[in-house]
């Protein structure tokens, strides 16, 4: 039997042995691998698209060699189909690589084609499906191409607000060995509120001193010598701060102030196991008068409380989305990452699944072995966190605890790239890190080191 096979194989090759010399031009055919070719990167259940985060990246599609039996050139291309069934396929890109990102604004251009809007005033839906593939060609040898399975994104486009208690940044500011190593990096904000001449800030400070200033500038600024109350501009009026999340309000009108404690978090089996670590802080968001927390949360059970602190804490007993103080109001909550809302004027909150923007490296938590030092989303495009405490060694930006889309500074210009060689080296410190996405040069970040 052994010598039928072996004769078999001596006529195909001296087969295919005639036809090579019978045929100078051979037609490629592609051969198909079982395992097809498929996206790697996993999906979000939800993309949220706003203008003002248009040039956040909004998915990276990653995938592994496609193989076509021999070694070629193979050239992919991302395609988009707005019916879904790809009749109407346009390209959003090619690459010889394995990855192809799209942004926010390339999103809402494919929503608005489906007909999709954020006007509250139309009978065009605010939510829908993008639809996605991938196409695999084997280079210049004629083969058939292959795909991936249709990729659904589904997207939402929040509904646009009017009015709704929006406020504005004040031209005052927090600076000090308490904030900002007196003017490092910029002063903490205050903003304007509903009482004309009252502004407030929510700050993280550290022990140390601090006075108030406009426009993070050296001139007229303020603290209180005799610490009454009352703002003045006399000689050794630093005012002596302690290490903490605080509430600043100033009367412009008579230069009153006080400085309280002041923070809300969250707190459960759900983040922290009920307080064994800090809860996760929710910041303010001005442009809606409401309070932010962008975050990682595991299976379990949350609760919002103030300041660390057991006493006043909110849950949600009946799940109406109001907090109350009801008896069993723990909040049932699954792994993922989320953006967390409260609004203290009428305690309504939500809970939505969302990108968590987080800093990652050997000088945090070497390269991903703990959490992402999460920052968090206070104003559409903006990202911010304080307190980071960083050692010697190198960061960079990734989404949702994951190596998808990351970010660095390969030139050092203070815009984020993705460049080869663009981790960002730090030294040991206390820091305060922003990210802001809608800047026109790019993503703009800091790092301010107190």
């Amino acid at each position: 039997m052994k010598y039928i096979k072996l004769l078999s194989l001596l006529i195909l090759a001296a087969i295919g042995f005639t036809s090579c010399e019978q045929e100078d031009d051979l037609v490629f055919i592609a051969h198909v691998p079982e395992e097809g070719i498929s996206f790697s990167n996993i999906f979000l259940e939800e993309y949220t698209l706003t203008s003002a985060t248009s040039k956040n990246i909004g998915e990276r599609f990653t995938w592994e060699d496609a193989y076509f039996g021999v070694p070629t050139n193979v050239e992919y291309e991302l395609q988009n189909s707005i019916s879904g069934d790809f009749t109407d396929a346009t390209v959003v890109g090619t690459t010889d690589a394995n990855e192809l990102s799209i942004t926010i604004g390339n999103m809402l251009t494919y929503a608005k084609e489906a007909g999709l809007d954020n006007d509250p005033g139309t009978d065009n839906p605010n939510t829908g499906a993008l639809y996605f593939r991938l196409m695999a060609s084997p280079g210049t040898n004629g083969g058939l191409p292959v795909y991936t399975e249709t990729q659904t994104l589904n997207v939402i486009l929040p509904e646009a607000t009017e009015g709704g208690g929006a406020y504005e940044v004040s031209t005052w500011g927090v600076v000090g060995s308490g904030y900002n190593n007196w003017g490092a990096f910029a002063d903490a904000k205050f903003y304007t509120t509903a009482t004309d001449g009252v502004i407030v800030s929510y700050v993280n400070l550290v022990d140390g001193e601090i006075k108030f200033r406009e426009n993070n500038t050296w001139e007229g600024d303020l603290g209180d010598a005799n610490a009454d109350g009352i703002l003045d501009s006399d000689a050794d009026n630093n005012i002596a701060v302690t290490a903490g999340d605080y509430k600043i309000t100033i009367n412009t009108n008579d230069n009153s102030y006080t400085i309280e404690e002041f923070s809300w978090g969250i707190v459960g089996s759900g983040y922290n196991n009920w307080g064994e670590t800090p809860d996760a802080k929710l910041y303010y968001d001005y442009t809606t008068d409401t309070f932010k927390a962008s975050v990682q949360l595991l299976d379990g059970e949350i609760k919002f409380r103030m300041n660390n602190t057991w006493g006043g804490d909110l849950g949600d007993a009946n799940l109406d989305g109001i907090l109350d103080a009801d008896a069993d109001n723990n909040i049932a909550v699954t792994e993922g990452h989320y953006l967390v809302t409260l609004d203290l004027k009428d305690n309504s909150y939500s809970i939505v699944e969302a990108t968590v923007w987080g800093a990652v490296g050997s000088g945090y938590n070497n390269w991903g072995e703990t959490p992402d030092a999460a920052l968090n989303e206070i104003q559409p495009g903006v990202w911010f966190a304080e307190n980071i405490t960083l050692v010697d060694g190198e960061l960079k930006f990734r989404p949702d605890n994951a190596w998808n889309g990351d970010y660095g500074d390969a030139n050092g210009d203070n815009i984020l790239d993705q460049d080869p060689d663009n981790n960002i080296a730090v030294e040991a410190g206390n820091y305060v890190i922003s990210i802001d996405f809608n800047d026109a040069e790019g993503p703009k970040y800091y790092l301010g080191k107190r």
